[in-house]
């Protein structure tokens, strides 16, 4: 039965992933994202460029699968940013950049893009892959100054796409989403079931590989 394997550091995904059942295995890829996205260039399709940062998530982790011992196994890689005003934004890494980006969000609505990629892998050999993306209108509250940059000094927006999170402190200041929750976390489930059933596994396998049925 296939292993499934998160391609990714982030703890929101893998909350996501738990709560739903599943408990896959961590392997955290080396990719340097802003050189994928400049080599894809500045006319590059915002939903293009979040589905190949997670192909190449997902890709990267897949050789040292094989040492570990894993001869069936599922990768699912993803990538999250948000659109507005036609720029993509990932994380601010610093509370100026965090700042200046909620000065532009506040009482607007943006859009957030996820790309999800899975592979099935067996001996070490990638045999299905599957990308796709997910998008979900996110719109933000006006929060007071005082409220800000509290949230700001938490440190919680600087290592998360668009500088807010909506399963944690940042969810305050979300006054409504147009899509899937779990894609704003970071994994979207409805998409990720879609893309599980064409490598050919499906989420029962996954719950039964848990001992959840």
């Amino acid at each position: 039965m296939s292993q499934l394997v998160l391609a990714s550091a982030s703890p929101a995904r893998l909350a996501v992933l738990r709560a739903a059942g599943v408990s896959p295995l961590v392997r955290v890829s080396g990719v340097d994202e802003d050189a994928v996205t400049e080599k894809l260039g500045p006319d590059a399709d915002p939903a293009h460029v979040v589905t190949v940062l997670a192909e190449a998530k997902a890709a990267e982790i897949v050789p040292g699968l094989r040492a570990d011992g894993l001869d069936d196994v599922v990768v699912v890689g993803c990538d999250s940013m948000l659109l507005i005003d036609g720029t993509l934004q990932g994380k601010p890494n610093s509370v100026d950049v965090a700042r200046k980006r909620w000065a532009k969000m506040a009482g607007r609505s943006a859009t957030l893009l996820t790309g999800h990629s899975v592979l099935r892998v067996l001996d070490g050999q990638i045999v299905r892959a599957v990308s796709e993306h997910s998008a979900t209108v996110v719109h933000f509250a006006n929060p007071s100054t005082e409220d800000l940059e509290a949230y700001l000094a938490t440190g919680e927006p600087l290592q998360v796409a668009g500088a807010f999170t909506l399963d944690s402190l940042g969810g305050w200041f979300v006054e409504r989403i147009e899509g899937d929750p779990s894609s704003v976390i970071g994994i979207g489930l409805p998409l990720l079931r879609t893309l599980l059933e064409r490598v050919g596994v499906s989420v029962s396998q996954l719950w039964r590989s848990q001992s959840v049925l």
